[in-house]
């Protein structure tokens, strides 16, 4: 197994994305993979709590990878990561709901932006009891699975009422359509047949 700083190494040399990123920087630097990662990390995490743009930085970081992560995942035949990037996506919606209520709140915290990318990156870490996994299969799946029926149905008959609205919205906009253009027929064509006509 190895002690923590051995399996981080094994970790940052492993192929991939990451591992090749540092490898670059280590072969142009000649500074070690781990310095390099533990640098960025403790930079990252002090920007977090300090910097101008934590939000944007924070979000970026919540955004750019799954999202990239997910256009491969589509394009792969594999079923299997393509439910993992799914269950992050719906756990990240309702995390976004959920923040924009308590954002006035929470953004008082000094440390509420080290602490949600912290978050965000448990929900995308590639462990199978990552924060997407955990949160999905005791919490979201389980309300889901006792509240779907009531939820379609609303969703069902607001559908059913929004297009009965349209319909009817759509009927009365070309009744007022067809009685004003009638109206300005009866208004415009006898004015019409009394002008005299143009000389050339």
């Amino acid at each position: 197994m190895g002690t923590v700083p051995q399996r981080l190494q094994r970790l940052l040399e492993h192929p991939g994305p990451l591992g090749d990123l540092l490898g670059r920087l280590e072969a142009r630097t000649g500074v070690r993979r781990l310095y390099l990662a533990t640098g960025s990390v403790t930079f990252l995490g002090l920007y977090l709590v300090f910097g101008y743009g934590a939000s944007l930085l924070c979000n970026l970081i919540g955004f750019a990878y799954p999202a990239y992560v997910s256009i491969k995942a589509i394009e792969s035949s594999s079923k299997e990561d393509d439910t993992t990037w799914l269950t992050y996506w719906v756990v990240y919606g309702i995390f976004s709901v959920a923040e924009f209520f308590s954002d006035i709140f929470l953004y008082w915290f000094p440390f509420y932006y080290a602490g949600k990318c912290l978050f965000l990156l448990w929900c995308m870490a590639p462990v199978s009891w990552n924060g997407s996994q955990v949160l999905y299969q005791n919490i979201i799946r389980p309300w889901f699975l006792r509240h779907h029926r009531t939820v379609d149905s609303v969703l069902g008959n607001l559908s059913a009422k929004a297009l009965d609205t349209a319909s009817s919205v759509t009927r009365q906009v070309l009744q007022t359509l067809i009685s004003s253009r009638a109206r300005l027929t009866a208004e415009v064509a006898p004015q019409l047949s009394l002008s005299p006509p143009e000389q050339p």
